[in-house]
């Protein structure tokens, strides 16, 4: 009986330790929710502070919250605190997290995009918006392939490459209005919405590239007469958002302001 009941004794210690680890793993995961939809509402004061000294108000500011690599329960906290915009940077892991959320969530994709991957991006009910269209191939596929499955037009935005910098995804400034003419003319499928850039990872130059991205819509705009409220600026992340807001951006996509840092599987 002693050995039994010194077994037993260990098999409940057993149990009681592995439900305070599991215990303390779901209230560091708690924690780490609620600090996300504290920081979404530290991030919209200062959005609303920045669109302010810009003369503008806050409800003309879009804010994307780009949860890439965050867990779906980390976004549904978010999500709770009454946030729908977010985007995503990779096909799959979009594909993988919607079916998962609710489907009043406005989700942008924000990353390269290959023409292999359209299919599966456009699999995405409630996607609301492609903003980095650089080409007229990448164009040409997601018109077509909106075409197919006989959706409402899609919204999009043309990536433009404001730094020259190589490793950068974007059309050149100057071939910026002939990629706009392109999907307005040639891709009735696409609703062009706006011009889209990445500042420089130090920001150096933010500011120029953010003027660069203003003059491409000035030109844009008057060739095509349009008005310049038609035309989106998405400019600013983390590190910048409040100064692409004072120089015009109307859309900011911010990720480990919210988020936390990301977290990448280790190899």
């Amino acid at each position: 009986m002693t050995g039994e009941l010194c077994l037993w004794e260990e098999k409940v210690e057993i149990q009681q330790s592995s439900a305070s680890a599991e215990g303390s793993d779901m209230a560091a995961v708690s924690s780490a929710d609620g600090l996300a939809a504290a920081a979404l509402r530290s991030v919209l004061q200062r959005v609303k502070q920045a669109a302010e000294r810009s003369g503008r108000s806050a409800n003309r500011v879009r804010v994307v919250a780009v949860s890439k690599t965050k867990p779906t329960s980390v976004i549904r906290q978010v999500y709770d605190a009454g946030h729908r915009s977010f985007g995503e940077n990779y096909v799959q892991e979009l594909v993988e997290k919607s079916p998962q959320l609710t489907e009043d969530i406005e989700w942008h994709f924000i990353g390269n995009l290959q023409s292999n991957k359209v299919k599966a991006l456009l699999s995405v009910p409630n996607l609301s918006m492609v903003e980095t269209v650089d080409d007229e191939k990448i164009a040409n596929h997601l018109n077509r392939g909106v075409g197919s499955i006989g959706r409402k037009p899609l919204k999009v935005m043309i990536q433009v490459n404001t730094s020259g910098e190589e490793s950068k995804s974007g059309v050149e400034p100057a071939s910026c209005l002939e990629l706009v003419k392109h999907v307005r003319t040639k891709c009735p499928n696409l609703e062009f919405c706006g011009l889209m850039t990445i500042g420089m990872p130090d920001y150096t130059s933010t500011p120029e590239n953010f003027k660069t991205l203003a003059d491409c819509r000035t030109e844009i705009c008057k060739a095509l007469e349009i008005p310049e409220e038609q035309c989106e600026l998405s400019m600013g992340m983390s590190g910048d958002f409040e100064l692409a807001i004072e120089m015009g951006s109307t859309n900011v996509r911010i990720g480990s302001t919210i988020f936390g840092a990301r977290e990448y599987p280790k190899k």
